[in-house]
């Protein structure tokens, strides 16, 4: 059966995948569908491919077409809004919490060394935040070299989408290919978005294969890794303390806002 409801995942995951510290892995941890994801990712490549194209071809369509039709949108919130609009992903982010301690079984499974994990990934995510960077201006001239750095870009930043908590976009900003790609990308510059497109899919499949092995091999720890990615994506994503007393307000609002959106669909996807 074609899993269509996940055209809309798709849409979550890629409207997540274009924001700088929010990780489209996350949302599919929300939306209860990351364990499938990484095994429909691998099994397409076996002889029941048929079974987990139905899952992956509408999950795909919603992420591009969300990608395509949010770019401009969120490109401009941050431009002019960055505060509470990183407040509502910092709500997300919190909210994703919960589901994740709950599905690592946290009280009954975790030992010691599942914890040091857990200081480890939150610490390797939270640091990013000393190498975050201005923006320059997006490349307009490519060379050769610059279509090899853009291929290498997809592929380190889709290693980092399929894990919860590390957000491909914020490396993207890191290493400084995120305004060429995202203009690239709202004004449909083919160039560029098949170059980016063709180290994205092969990114997602090999990291799709690690994940897959250390959580069938190594889950609590896995887990353990995760939910420190998770928590020191918040590090990362914070924007600062409010400046005025109405951006308090609508920070608050939109990070409750936040909390709220990774409850609902929590218990709407996990029932």
């Amino acid at each position: 059966m074609w899993k269509w409801k996940n055209i809309y995942r798709g849409m979550l995951m890629g409207a997540s995948d274009v924001v700088p510290g929010v990780s489209g892995g996350t949302i599919a941890v929300v939306l209860g569908i990351y364990d499938q994801l990484i095994t429909s990712i691998n099994g397409f490549f076996s002889k029941e491919w048929k079974r987990h194209l139905k899952f992956l071809l509408p999950l795909g369509l919603g992420i591009v077409t969300s990608i395509l039709l949010l770019a401009n949108l969120i490109d401009w919130l941050f431009e002019h809004y960055p505060g509470p609009t990183q407040f509502f992903f910092l709500g997300l982010i919190i909210g994703v919490l919960p589901f994740l301690t709950h599905k690592a079984d946290m009280k009954n499974k975790f030992e010691g060394r599942h914890y040091i994990l857990l200081i480890i990934g939150a610490l390797l995510v939270g640091s990013m935040v000393i190498f975050q960077t201005s923006e320059g201006q997006p490349m307009t001239d490519l060379t050769f070299a610059s279509y090899v750095g853009l291929f290498f870009s997809g592929w380190l930043a889709s290693s980092a989408m399929v894990l919860p908590g590390i957000s491909g976009s914020f490396l993207l900003l890191i290493i400084g290919m995120y305004t060429t790609i995202i203009e690239g990308v709202a004004d449909l510059k083919l160039d560029i978005i098949l170059t980016v497109g063709l180290g994205v899919l092969i990114g997602i499949v090999i990291m799709s294969k690690i994940i897959k092995f250390f959580l069938e091999n190594y889950t609590s720890a896995t887990f353990g890794l995760i939910i420190g990615l998770v928590l020191g994506s918040v590090v990362v994503i914070f924007p600062g303390v409010p400046e005025n007393g109405v951006m308090w307000l609508v920070s608050i609002i939109t990070f409750l806002g936040g909390l709220t959106g990774a409850w609902v669909l929590g218990r709407f996807e996990y029932k």
